[in-house]
């Protein structure tokens, strides 16, 4: 049942991942194994200035990020049920003391330092494995067991990790799991720590927030994500070096739990196993249901993902709503006034920790800081005039902030976060008239490259762009020439070689991976992508409205709309009747009582609905299950499954 089960193929890919990466090494000359080719002379002439100005900003950083080292797995290798290899820290030996011409010098430095693995000591008391997948696992030791925050992102990496502090620390007992915010890298594995008596703590929203965005438009974000993560790329350093907040996501086994305790306020305590906690609940921030907490015995402040050394993302390249600035900066600014002045010590969900308090002081308020600075000064320079573009090109940070390594954009960038508060006040049109009704791109391109002589004459002028250094220009042509003629291999070639030159200036991991992926994907073409594989108890915690909400996206309302219908969907496990009604191209549903007139009425069982979507029952089962009975015009039921479309995760992205 194809058009059925391609409704929760989004939450699949995402979790999936995007086919697997080459296995190649790069050689000092020409093109290597994947065809990337080395830093041309510019690139490598400009990361050669960058280098000197990242040397000369003071930090500490790898001593802290080594301080309270306790062990590792030296040769850790962590593979899902299949046996493929999901994390190894040694695919990125590569990453030496001195960085390579084909990676920005600041960028290699975070690489580097996020490759550091192992447990360690951040405060008596408090513990952190780091290095095992994207996030880190926090451990809190209570009278008789341990509180764990975040538990990674799959079941694999976070049965490694607690093996790790079992070992190192001796073994007890979870006391309860603290899940901070709503994005996977944070709850993926709780099935592999806690029980199911064990106390889960989360942010109000956490369970809707964690699985709505996926299901609604996972498709589009999970292809957009292999870009931005660079899931198809070689790890060398011509291709991925880590993702900024760590290397990439470990793509396992995924689960959710349900919460116990629900934090909706700031100011709410809790005490567990002897451990006292006070919480700040901080949603529509980094991620829309988040929450820190302050543990006043220790000192000690957990951030969460609220804080984290680099600039975050208020819009990420995978695709998703816009992140409020103003409310992010101002979380912050709440943290530092109600739990500055008593914190030596801020660890987080990603990267190593700050202590002292003075220093932790000055790391919340350069994160306060840049996050606001990006706002106020967007709107300030769209009072002056200017569109998304231009502000992007205009904004700098001030000297203050811009020699602040944990505002770097390794992982944000100041550009695409000012168009972010951009869009986020005044949506996608830039006010400009000839904007407002765009020729589609493919038309666009072929109406350039006539304008400009010919797919040959474009090219050429792409060729000298691109051998003057302008390799932003250089892509700009070349892109045109290839949506005009897509087959076109000088075409292609010259726009991924501006793409990897692009790549390897970037100061950014997601923006590198994008532009490494394009310049793969141009010279590969684009893999057959899996995106059924979801986890069964992320699944199982998705409403069933969601599913059907779903549903409508994938529905062709031109043919819907040759005839309204109405199907009552009755699931006999749970006691919910779901009615479905088809009205001008538009499908409708709502939780309610079975509608007598209805054209069908299908009574199923929840758990065989889950069998539909993850295509384990298919058409021929259906219609012949005892749990999937239809009452009324079955040729009308089928007619509807008909018009749903199944989903395409390998669209194409740089090709039209």
């Amino acid at each position: 049942m194809r058009q059925i089960s391609g409704v929760v193929m989004g939450l699949g890919l995402v979790l999936a991942g995007c086919g697997e990466r080459p296995a190649v090494v790069s050689e000092p000359g020409g093109a290597d194994a994947a065809g990337f080719h080395p830093a041309s002379a510019t690139t490598e002439q400009a990361n050669a200035r960058l280098a000197r100005q990242v040397d000369a900003l003071p930090s500490d950083d790898y001593v802290l990020a080594m301080r309270g080292f306790v062990g590792r797995d030296e040769d850790l290798e962590i593979t899902d049920p299949t046996g493929a290899v999901i994390w190894r820290p040694a695919d990125y030996d590569f990453l030496a003391p001195e960085p390579q011409p084909s990676v920005h010098p600041g960028l290699w430095r975070q690489a580097r330092l996020n490759q550091i693995h192992g447990l360690f000591e951040v405060a008596p008391g408090i513990y952190q494995v780091r290095g095992y997948d994207l996030a880190n696992m926090s451990i809190i030791e209570g009278e008789t067991g341990r509180i764990i925050i975040d538990p990674l992102t799959s079941v694999e990496t976070a049965e490694a990790a607690l093996a790790l502090v079992n070992r190192e620390l001796g073994e007890r007992p979870v006391s309860a799991v603290i899940l901070t915010h709503s994005h996977i890298d944070h709850f993926g594995g709780v099935g592999a720590v806690a029980g199911p008596d064990t106390p889960i703590i989360a942010p109000a929203g956490f369970l809707a927030a964690a699985v709505s965005e996926n299901v609604m438009a996972g498709i589009v974000m999970g292809r957009r994500a292999g870009y931005m993560y660079g899931t198809r790329l070689p790890r060398t350093s011509r291709g991925h070096v880590g993702s900024g907040l760590g290397k990439h996501p470990a793509l396992g086994t995924h689960t959710i739990a349900p919460p116990t305790h629900v934090i909706d306020a700031t100011g709410q305590t809790l005490e567990i196993d002897g451990v006292r906690m006070e919480f700040q609940y901080a949603p529509e921030t980094e991620a829309p249901a988040e929450l820190t907490v302050f543990f006043p015995d220790l000192d000690a402040w957990c951030g969460a993902e609220l804080v984290s050394r680099t600039m975050h993302n208020l819009y990420t390249l995978r695709g998703a709503q816009v992140r409020d600035a103003l409310a992010w900066s101002g979380a912050i600014d709440d943290a530092l006034a109600r739990f500055g002045s008593r914190t030596t010590v801020i660890f987080n969900s990603h990267h190593w920790p700050v202590w002292g308090g003075e220093e932790s002081r000055d790391f919340l308020t350069a994160q306060r800081d840049v996050y606001k600075y990006i706002h106020d000064q967007t709107l300030r320079l769209a009072a002056r005039g200017l569109g998304p573009d231009e502000i992007a090109e205009t904004i700098t940070l001030p000297d203050r902030l811009a020699g602040v390594f944990a505002v770097q954009g390794y992982y944000g960038t100041l550009k695409h976060n000012a168009r972010a508060v951009y869009q986020r006040y005044f949506g996608w049109y830039d006010g400009v008239p000839a904007h407002l009704d765009p020729l589609p791109r493919v038309e666009a391109a072929q109406r350039y490259v006539e304008a400009l002589g010919g797919v040959a004459a474009v090219v050429e002028q792409a060729r000298i762009a691109f051998e003057s250094g302008e390799y932003r220009w250089a892509a700009e042509l070349a892109q045109h020439a290839v949506f005009a003629a897509p087959r076109d291999d000088a075409a292609r070639e010259l726009l991924a070689r501006a793409y990897e030159q692009l790549g390897y200036a970037a100061e950014s991991a997601p923006w590198r991976d994008v532009y490494l992926t394009g310049a793969y994907e141009l010279r590969h073409g684009v893999d057959a992508l899996d995106a059924t594989a979801a986890g069964s108890a992320i699944l199982q915690s998705i409403p069933l409205d969601m599913f059907f909400s779903a549903m409508a996206t994938r529905l062709d309302g031109e043919r819907a709309a040759q005839r309204n219908r109405v199907f009552n969907f009755v699931f006999s496990d749970v006691g919910e009747t779901h009615v479905i009604r088809l009205s001008n191209g538009v499908m409708h549903h709502r939780q309610a009582e079975a509608v007598a007139d209805a054209d069908a009425t299908v009574t199923l069982t929840r758990a065989f609905w889950l069998r539909l979507l993850q295509q384990e029952a298919g058409l021929v089962q259906m219609i012949g299950s005892d749990e999937f009975v239809v009452a009324g015009d079955r040729l009308a039921l089928l007619g509807f499954f008909a018009m749903l479309e199944q989903p395409q995760p390998d669209f194409a992205i740089v090709t039209p």
